[in-house]
């Protein structure tokens, strides 16, 4: 082959990659109407909402229901900013949805899981699908009812054929993959009993640790969420029986109980955290942390160190789930947050990877018991499959605006 050849080559591979990503999947809403006579509402009152792809051929009894993430609201004022977003009602959803990564129906992007049912819940109820409290005050009419909405869903799934899965995943991402560690026993204990059952969570592992002011931030705010949301009762029976319930709302202090095979994949410099947790604007009120939060490029030898500090931390908070050989373990060294969603991500070219094993491959072998996949990886910047993201200057900040 000429040079040019090779050229012609690759340039048509270059369109074809082009061509295959433009031809994107849609998928349309549903909405669970008949949800709403039992109060499984969300914020704003609306009914619950999800897209479904329907499975074909060796897929066809294999369910994959992902969980939206968009962070959580921990007071009457954040509510009722995300009441008239999309994380707060249903009728603000977009009505068709793109599915890619391990949403995707193509083979070529999502070998594993790309002819399963493939479900995606949406977020509306601002606390991981926890909070159940009855009374509404009529000054703000906000439902705090995610606990019902979850089970209105799979209700609703079970209905459409999942009460016949022979496979199932619970994952999700952000708020969605807390949501998949928190109702993982739950999602097994409602389907069939010889179904296979996994749960992925996909930068969900939020962690206690206190911010660069020296204050438990994260715990106070994981506290008000919990109390508002009437959580208690649909939290870890596992973990309330012995910690407080505000506790059991991070998964070091949950997950170790849970019996349901888990994969935890997560950067072990998540971007949200660090923003949110390691460095919020309350703790840091000259934005000495702006540029370094916008771009880890951007950060100092003395942020870096604190940074190295907080991955320490979350390799604590990861160790305490023990070695179970059923659990899978991604941790990159990245930049980034939620990576089951993005093609790029995903499956493709040049993915993240650990011992060359990119982040699909990793969960299919785990989910298939074709190989135990638990990889830590070195700490950063060794890692140079990373694609460390790189946020908009402008970009908020607080939990409630972010709804990735």
């Amino acid at each position: 082959m000429t040079h040019r050849t090779i050229q012609q080559w690759m340039k048509l591979l270059f369109l074809m990659g082009m061509f295959l990503k433009t031809q994107g999947l849609y998928v349309g809403i549903t909405y669970v109407k008949s949800a709403v006579a039992k109060g499984a509402v969300c914020l704003d009152g609306s009914p619950p909402a999800y897209h479904l792809h329907r499975g074909h051929g060796s897929g066809i009894n294999s369910w994959l229901v992902h969980v939206e993430g968009g962070g959580w609201c921990n007071n009457v004022t954040s509510c009722l900013v995300r009441k008239y977003t999309h994380l707060g009602s249903s009728w603000k959803m977009d009505k068709q949805l793109a599915f890619s990564g391990i949403l995707s129906n193509n083979p070529i992007f999502n070998p594993d899981f790309y002819n399963w049912n493939r479900v995606k819940i949406r977020y509306c109820d601002g606390a991981s699908f926890t909070g159940n409290v009855e009374s509404v005050n009529p000054a703000t009419k906000l439902y705090f009812r995610g606990a019902r909405i979850w089970h209105a869903v799979i209700q609703d799934l079970m209905f459409k054929g999942m009460k016949n899965a022979k496979n199932a995943i619970l994952s999700g991402c952000s708020a969605g993959g807390l949501t998949s560690i928190l109702h993982c026993d739950n999602f097994r204990a409602l389907l069939p009993v010889g179904t296979k059952v996994k749960c992925l969570s996909d930068a969900g592992y939020f962690i206690n640790v206190k911010d660069v002011s020296g204050a438990s931030h994260i715990a106070l705010y994981f506290d008000q969420i919990v109390k508002l949301h009437g959580s208690v009762k649909n939290l870890p029976a596992s973990c309330t029986s012995t910690l407080r319930p505000d506790l059991c709302f991070f998964p070091q202090y949950m997950a170790q109980k849970i019996r349901t095979p888990l994969f935890i994949l997560n950067a072990a410099y998540d971007s949200w955290q660090i923003k949110n947790i390691l460095a919020p604007g309350v703790a840091d009120p000259h934005g000495l942390w702006s540029d370094c939060k916008t771009n880890i490029m951007n950060c100092s030898t003395n942020q870096l160190t604190v940074m190295q500090d907080f991955r320490k931390e979350f390799l604590n908070a990861i160790g305490r789930l023990g070695r179970s050989p059923s659990r899978g373990l991604f941790i990159n060294s990245c930049y980034a947050h939620c990576q089951t969603e993005i093609q790029e991500t995903w499956f493709s070219h040049n993915s993240p990877a650990l011992q060359k094993t990119r982040i699909a491959d990793a969960v299919g072998d785990w989910f298939y018991d074709r190989r135990h996949f638990q990889r830590i990886d070195c700490p950063y910047p060794c890692d140079t499959s990373c694609q460390n993201r790189i946020f908009e200057p402008q970009e908020p900040h607080h939990h409630h605006k972010h709804t990735w």
